[in-house]
């Protein structure tokens, strides 16, 4: 696809395009990975650590320990957000900061603190879901789907 817009330029217009892929920096995807690897594994590990501390010190058993862990993870993340924290973090992590509980959780707090000004329900609810909502329509059908397998082959 490259090669036809190449085609359609005249020869100054290809030079231009062939003299700025030159200039274009290397990507450190080393860097990028070990970043990413560092902050997701350390995020891991933190949920990890409170789900033993519960279990430790709260006299839960694993599967009761889960949805605390979960909350709790939640709403470190959502705090971290408002603070601003969360954001640099995931510049300088890539894509590290997105591990799914945490990351889902700052981008709803961010959608909301971003549109706040414009009023509780048209503003915060309705921009946050607008990025939740297709995650929680795709998990409710996968949830759905998958209950209605596992009652077929029973």
């Amino acid at each position: 696809m490259a090669n036809k817009k190449t085609k359609k330029l005249t020869p100054v217009q290809q030079q231009y395009q062939q003299a700025a892929l030159r200039r274009i920096p290397p990507r450190p995807f080393v860097k990028n990975g070990l970043r990413a690897f560092l902050v997701g594994g350390t995020i891991c590990l933190a949920g990890q650590g409170i789900q033993q501390a519960l279990i430790h010190y709260g006299g839960m058993n694993k599967q009761q320990a889960a949805s605390p862990t979960v909350a709790i993870l939640i709403i470190v993340s959502v705090i971290l957000t408002s603070l601003g924290v969360y954001d640099k973090l995931g510049q300088w992590a890539g894509a590290g900061s997105a591990v799914p509980v945490t990351g889902f959780a700052n981008s709803m707090a961010s959608a909301a603190i971003e549109h706040r000004s414009e009023g509780l329900v048209l503003g915060s609810a309705t921009n946050m879901f607008k990025l939740a909502g297709s995650v929680i329509v795709f998990g409710t059908v996968a949830a759905f789907v998958i209950a209605f397998i596992r009652l077929i082959f029973r």
